[in-house]
């Protein structure tokens, strides 16, 4: 990831779990399907050209870290994920995906709650529309 965006450019580097097909390891079917889905649903969404937008395996560079706003980052689930992406994206940052592959927990466990999934499909939709309203404040 740092030699991504240190030789290529790149100002925010995602390792993604489906550059290449679907790397995941240990993931029942529905979680697969439920992720895959929501990264197909978000670029539908925002239009960012990125094959997973909700991972959460990111190197981003310091000056889009402040030139970001994190102190108008809405999100506060899984969708934060998307969202400082989408940011970075509308302000044309250069971003690319290296492969990883994704090895299920062994320890602890998910956080995802029906308030979450809310967050994510219905947030992801008024920030889009925000971000087309509100152009210079996003």
């Amino acid at each position: 990831m740092i030699n991504t965006a240190c030789k290529n450019g790149a100002d925010v580097v995602v390792g993604s779990r489906y550059k290449k097909g679907v790397n995941v390891v240990n993931w029942p079917l529905y979680r697969v399907l439920l992720s895959y889905g929501a990264s197909f649903y978000v670029k539908m969404i925002t239009g960012m050209r990125i094959q997973d937008p909700t991972a959460g395996f990111v190197c981003y560079k310091r000056h889009v870290l402040e030139n970001v706003n994190l102190d108008s980052i809405r999100f506060i689930g899984y969708a934060f994920q998307i969202e400082m992406k989408f940011r970075a994206y509308l302000l044309n940052y250069k971003i690319e995906e290296v492969s990883i592959i994704f090895r299920d927990r062994v320890k602890g466990k998910s956080k995802m709650s029906s308030s979450i999934i809310n967050e994510a499909i219905f947030g992801v939709l008024k920030m889009k529309i925000r971000s087309i309203f509100q152009k210079n404040r996003f």
